[in-house]
């Protein structure tokens, strides 16, 4: 069994970039430099070693986003899953799940999100069923937040009001194959999706992941601002 099949979650339209610099499309295909977002992306992750990727993307640029990153990546090992309607994180991943039978671990990772250090070095030489990653920011109500006690995980809480640390959830999971067993147990949220972060409140019940605080720098490029800071970190 081979170990790391990288997940690329690639489908969000991206509505907030829908016109950021003539960009009429879908916001994975902006360009970063002299490649776009997702191929960019996949280049980043080639880096940590990993050879093999399933990019899940949406009906309307499905097309468009193969052909950009079989340009730039004729010599990986990429495959394509669609997620149909836009019904969330979990639900994206979900769709791979035919995809990445033959691998024994999963790298989940949002599209638009790159790092300043190489996260596969934090869990290299153990043997861990799931983690997922934090990094300290300003503004943790916009994301995902970690609740820890005694640096044990104990909650993540999905944009809160009043945040009970200052932990973000990056778009980064390292999970076994188990989690599809448990979003198809999920229920959908007030907003009509599978979310990740009920994913991995269902993992913490039964203490079957971990957690690593990033060091290095950390970009979710799904603004203007944010993607200008990304062009001037990885040119």
């Amino acid at each position: 069994m081979q170990e790391i099949c990288a997940v690329i979650a690639a489908g969000g339209l991206g509505t907030r970039l829908k016109n950021y610099k003539n960009n009429f499309s879908t916001k994975v295909l902006i360009e970063i430099g002299n490649k776009s977002m997702i191929s960019s992306q996949v280049s980043q992750i080639s880096s940590w070693g990993i050879k093999n990727f399933v990019i899940i993307t949406n009906p309307d640029f499905d097309s468009m986003i193969k052909e950009d990153v079989i340009k730039n990546h004729s010599d990986k090992n990429i495959k394509f899953a669609i997620q149909e309607k836009p019904l969330g994180i979990a639900h994206a991943l979900l769709q791979s799940e035919k995809l990445v039978e033959n691998y024994s671990k999963i790298l989940f990772v949002l599209g638009d999100n790159f790092f300043g250090e190489n996260p596969m070095l934090k869990f290299k030489n153990h043997n861990i069923e799931s983690m997922i990653f934090l990094k300290k920011v300003l503004n943790p109500n916009e994301f995902g937040v970690a609740k820890i006690s005694d640096n044990n995980l104990i909650d993540i809480e999905e944009k809160p009001d009043n945040p009970s640390s200052d932990l973000a959830v990056v778009g980064l999971y390292l999970y076994s194959l188990n989690c599809f067993k448990l979003i198809k147990k999920l229920k959908f949220s007030n907003r009509g999706e599978l979310e990740i972060s009920d994913l991995n409140n269902e993992l913490i019940k039964t203490n079957s992941i971990q957690f690593e605080i990033l060091d290095s720098w950390w970009i979710d490029a799904g603004t203007e601002e944010r993607i200008e800071e990304l062009k001037k970190l990885i040119l």
